[in-house]
């Protein structure tokens, strides 16, 4: 398959709209199944210089997405979250990896972060897999803290640490 990683562009917001909705994606975000268009437009106009999205392209079809948001407090500007999504049908294929490998070489060798977050659906073993193979660890557990399915769904809270030797 050839992918194309690029940086988001509003074009895109179609496609990141119909990836957000399909249920197996939307199982494991917060997306919502009746998220418009104009939702997600509004979304990619919000983003500023603490926010960095990489897409994943093929065939002219946005089919994976991943970005890191600084977090605004001054002392927490070595810190950001993470969030990434790959279409049903393109799963199991690499992607989400080579999402992963491009946005933690911004984080690590341009941004120069610390601590990168994420939380994941604690019955995810598919991302929570990817996750720890690059380095995240389990903090710890929200537990009931989103719906899924009209159950309540607890999150796992992972990070990955970059840690210069000189601060440990």
């Amino acid at each position: 398959m050839n992918l194309l990683i690029r940086p988001v562009r509003l074009s895109d917001a179609q496609d990141i709209n119909e990836m957000r909705r399909q249920k197996e994606v939307r199982a494991h975000t917060l997306a919502l199944p009746t998220e418009t268009i104009e939702f997600t437009e509004g979304f990619l106009r919000s983003m500023g210089g603490d926010d960095h999205v990489l897409v994943s392209e093929s065939e002219g079809k946005v089919v994976g997405m991943v970005g890191i948001h600084l977090l605004k407090g001054v002392r927490q500007r070595h810190s950001a979250f993470l969030g990434i999504m790959v279409r049903t049908e393109y799963q199991g294929q690499g992607i989400g990896k080579n999402l992963m490998e491009n946005i933690l070489d911004l984080a690590d060798n341009w941004l120069m972060l610390i601590r990168i977050e994420l939380d994941v659906t604690a019955d995810n073993e598919k991302a929570i897999n990817l996750y720890q193979s690059f380095g995240f660890e389990i903090e710890g557990t929200k537990k009931y803290a989103i719906m899924k399915d009209g159950k309540y769904a607890d999150l796992l809270m992972m990070a990955r640490y970059n840690i210069p030797a000189q601060f440990k």
